[in-house]
């Protein structure tokens, strides 16, 4: 018997805008209008998702693409959080490539397409809760990635960033896939929802069980740039054009999170046993080695690119005690910690790529050096002090109050599920961070290097460096409206 599935509109409205706005660009492109109204285009096509997801904020939690007993596509509060926090890194990114586009003649049709493209994948992944959907928009946000990262066809650094980043990949994925495929033989479903009871079966050959679970969990790993799977970032970052740096460090790490996060809770709960312990090693690995790393560096984008690394270790720790935790109240906490801090590191990070968008072409590859910037507050002292503020935040100093309360969230979490050497860890980490960011955040504040001028802070950027700099302020004032998000159904199997 032939059966129609209903389709929630509603619920899927954000990437489907998106994915018609990518259209619409192309075409628009294709029909030489002009590089301006491409890029308008674009922007508010993202506006428009952006109102769609706000409009799903107020109502109840939407279901589509289901089968009896579970769902494809979930939009709930968990949901909401990644689309909403991706979506608005999304609209800064294409108002810091307005200059970079014009500057360095990218292809703007491409570009904006590409953007929009990997843009409706991140988004997407957010709400997929079968291991279908999650894979093919995982790939949906690193397809595109890899032509934006090697679209200056005339740069080598660029085609070698983006051949090390398409490599990189399509082994992440391939691994994934594999891990995917023991996990289906073995559970008989591809839905996360459906997979804690099929986990707890008597007679699951728990040792193939879990070795599909280490293997998603390491496809994961090269997608969120974890220790050891981090080493194609540092390259990628430098090479590509200081908006797709900014992409890959925000959009794109916030959709891996939002992806691992659904299916180690959502899916693989029962064997939280397993992938605990492993990811609190992931963690401290990738927080020790990113901040080492990050000390001696003096190229901007370098810098960033082992700053995300550390950080993605801070996020991960809330993860590993899940573990170490007992009931679903405590379990959502440490999600919650989690999300919340993925969440504000997009705001703040997506803030310091757009001042960099103003004195990034400096020194031409990765943003210059850091001794390029010094004197940046006797010409520009609001943009210094938005970079301070932004730095000040991913440190975890005040006045940068969103990043302490998301360390506060995370070192109460590893506590909390019995994890102290892991906090005992963070807490060397977040100190050894301090030296790079306030000495990256002195420079801005000394003497004027020598023939080095900073101009006037064009309008599109300074839009950008406002509505960062607004969101951060907004999650210092009140961190819950980000600290309290866990996804539906995430203590099933717990």
């Amino acid at each position: 018997m032939l059966t129609t599935q209903s389709i929630d509109y509603l619920a899927i409205a954000p990437p489907l805008l998106l994915a018609l706005t990518a259209l619409v660009v192309l075409l628009a492109d294709t029909f030489r209008v002009a590089a301006r109204n491409v890029s308008i285009i674009a922007l508010v096509g993202v506006l428009g998702a952006l109102a769609a997801a706000a409009a799903l904020v107020a109502g109840p939690a939407r279901r589509t693409f289901c089968v009896p007993g579970a769902c494809a596509y979930v939009v709930d509060d968990f949901t909401l959080l990644f689309q909403l926090v991706m979506l608005l890194a999304g609209f800064v990114v294409l108002l810091v490539a307005r200059l970079e586009v014009r500057d360095t003649s990218l292809p703007v049709g491409e570009f904006h397409f590409l953007v929009l493209a990997a843009l409706s994948g991140a988004v997407t992944l957010a709400a997929a809760r079968d291991l279908v959907t999650l894979v093919v928009s995982l790939e949906v946000v690193s397809l595109p990635l890899f032509a934006l990262v090697a679209l200056r066809r005339y740069d080598g650094r660029s085609t070698e960033a983006g051949l090390k980043m398409f490599l990189v990949s399509v082994t992440s994925t391939a691994v994934m896939l594999f891990g995917i495929s023991l996990v289906y033989g073995v559970t008989g479903t591809v839905f996360l929802e459906a997979m804690p009871a099929a986990l707890g079966r008597p007679g699951t050959p728990e040792a193939v069980a879990a070795a599909g679970i280490v293997l998603v969990l390491v496809g994961f790993g090269f997608k969120i740039s974890a220790v050891p799977f981090h080493f194609w970032a540092p390259d990628t970052y430098e090479g590509a054009p200081i908006a797709v740096a900014a992409f890959l460090s925000v959009v794109s790490k916030a959709a891996g999170f939002a992806g691992l996060i659904v299916v180690l809770t959502v899916g693989f709960g029962p064997y939280a046993r397993v992938w605990g312990p492993l990811v609190g090693v992931l963690a401290v690995a990738t927080m020790t080695v990113g901040n080492l790393v990050a000390l001696r560096q003096q190229v901007t984008m370098r810098l960033l690119a082992w700053s995300s690394i550390a950080q993605a270790g801070y996020m991960l720790a809330p993860l590993a005690a899940v573990s170490g935790v007992a009931g679903d109240a405590r379990m959502r906490e440490l999600v919650a910690a989690t999300a919340g801090y993925v969440a504000i590191y997009a705001v703040m990070t997506i803030g310091v790529f757009a001042v960099l968008a103003h004195i990034g072409w400096i020194g031409r590859h990765g943003g210059g050096t850091l001794d390029d910037q010094r004197g940046l507050a006797r010409t520009n002292p609001a943009t210094a002090l938005a970079l301070a503020f932004f730095l000040a935040c991913l440190a975890g100093l005040p006045p940068g109050l969103a990043g302490l309360f998301a360390k506060i969230f995370v070192f109460r979490g590893a506590m909390s599920g019995g994890y102290g050497w892991l906090a005992a860890a963070m807490a060397v980490n977040t100190v050894i961070g301090l030296y790079y960011y306030l000495a990256w955040a002195s420079r801005l504040f000394a003497a004027r290097r020598a023939g080095v001028h900073f101009g006037r802070v064009a309008g599109p950027v300074a839009v950008a460096v406002a509505v960062a700099a607004a969101g951060t302020v907004l999650l210092s004032l009140l961190p819950q409206l980000v600290l309290g998000i866990a996804p539906l159904g995430a203590t099933m199997g717990g």
